[in-house]
């Protein structure tokens, strides 16, 4: 007898498979709509990429770029009419401090002096005499002899010879300077940078005769940003570079700081003086100083393109609650390379979008990205000073 197996099962075990099967069913399709829901969701949102912010200790030069100025650099005028009777130096030409290097005619001064003097011998003179009188006035006076009018005339005519002899010693000091005007001296050591004048002609008070500039030592003028005024100070040491040595620096000191900032520019000027004993270095030359190293410690800085520049100042994006954004004002300070240091706004350990501010508002979510797509307040951060 064979014995075949039955093709029917109960009923009760057919539906439960059912039920199951549909139930896995169903919930394959609503993960997968759940997946492609939060799929679409993340792709509305804006992808950007964070920086985490740190302390560091900043070592970052401090460098700015000036001209180089004469530190002494006039224009010499005559101070009295005449010709040149005599002149001693010519462009380029070095003179020496208080070396006569020009006259005019000073045989006429000393002739007008010699006048103002036998003036003056005169008017002292007439003085005496005039105080004889006066005194032989008085005593006729005092014995009743002379008139009262007569000792006030002798008295008025004294007056007037005092006077006559002050006016005449006036015009003998006037002389005498004239005398001493018409040697023109250099006022420092310096080189003659140009001759405005030529021996036998006439010039009037005023006219300019040469100009000179002294060579060492030059000042290296340059500015300062406001936020490096506090590590600049009188007395300390700078190196001078320019364009014509490149393989040179030249010593200089800072001799000075202005009191106040220009609130036009924000920057401070400054002085420095520059050793040019060798005088390689020309006033009017294009400087480059560098004053030194500065570091400081904990030093928060940040990518320039993390930053966003708005009427109203600077400000950053900085992500909260992990997928959130928030807008902060912050105050910047210097810049090193393409860092920008973060004086007030941030704290050490803040996270803030370095690319993708496009679009962004206050309070938006985002989407961190780290390579592949990451769900919503879920993407790994990514390492300090490396984009994600």
């Amino acid at each position: 007898m064979t014995i075949r197996p039955s093709l029917t099962r109960h009923p009760g075990s057919f539906h439960a498979r059912a039920a199951l099967l549909l139930s896995i069913a169903l919930l394959t399709i609503g993960l997968t709509g759940c997946r492609e829901e939060e799929v679409k969701v993340e792709e509305l949102l804006p992808s950007v990429s964070v920086y985490r912010v740190d302390a560091v200790s900043l070592k970052e030069e401090i460098r700015a770029s000036g001209d180089l100025q004469a530190r002494f650099h006039t224009l010499i005028s005559a101070e009295v009419a005449g010709r040149v009777t005599e002149l001693s130096i010519d462009e380029g030409g070095a003179v020496a401090e208080g070396a006569v290097v020009l006259e005019i005619d000073p045989q006429r001064r000393n002739l007008d002096l010699a006048a103002a003097q036998a003036r003056l011998a005169q008017a002292r003179a007439n003085l005496r005499k005039q105080s004889s009188q006066t005194r032989r006035i008085q005593e006729l006076r005092s014995q009743n002899v002379a008139s009262i009018q007569q000792l006030e005339e002798a008295e008025t005519a004294l007056a007037l010879a005092k006077s006559d002899v002050r006016a005449e010693e006036a015009e003998v000091g006037v002389a005498r300077r004239a005398v001493a005007d018409s040697s023109v001296t250099a006022p420092f050591a310096g080189i003659v940078a140009r001759r405005s004048v030529e021996l036998g002609e006439f010039v009037q008070a005023g006219t300019t005769l040469f100009e000179l500039v002294s060579l060492d030592p030059l000042e290296a003028i340059f500015s300062l940003t406001e936020l490096d005024t506090e590590r600049v100070r009188e007395g300390q040491h700078a190196r001078i570079s320019v364009g014509a040595f490149p393989d040179r620096t030249f010593d200089a000191v800072v001799t000075f700081v202005a009191p106040t900032v220009d609130p036009a520019t924000r920057t401070l000027r400054i002085k420095a003086e520059v050793d040019n004993a060798e005088g390689l270095l020309r006033p009017g030359l294009f400087a480059r100083v560098n004053l030194g190293v500065a570091e400081r410690q904990d030093v928060m800085m940040v990518p320039v393109e993390a930053l966003l520049q708005r009427a109203g100042g600077v400000s950053v994006y900085r992500l909260v609650e992990g997928d959130r954004v928030e807008r902060v004002r912050v105050e910047t300070g210097s810049t090193v390379g393409d860092r920008v240091e973060i004086r007030d706004g941030l704290e050490p350990g803040d996270w803030i979008v370095r690319r993708g501010h496009g679009g962004l508002a206050d309070g938006m979510m985002v989407v961190v990205r780290d390579g592949a797509r990451a769900p919503i307040a879920k993407a790994e951060r990514p390492a300090q000073g490396t984009d994600s």
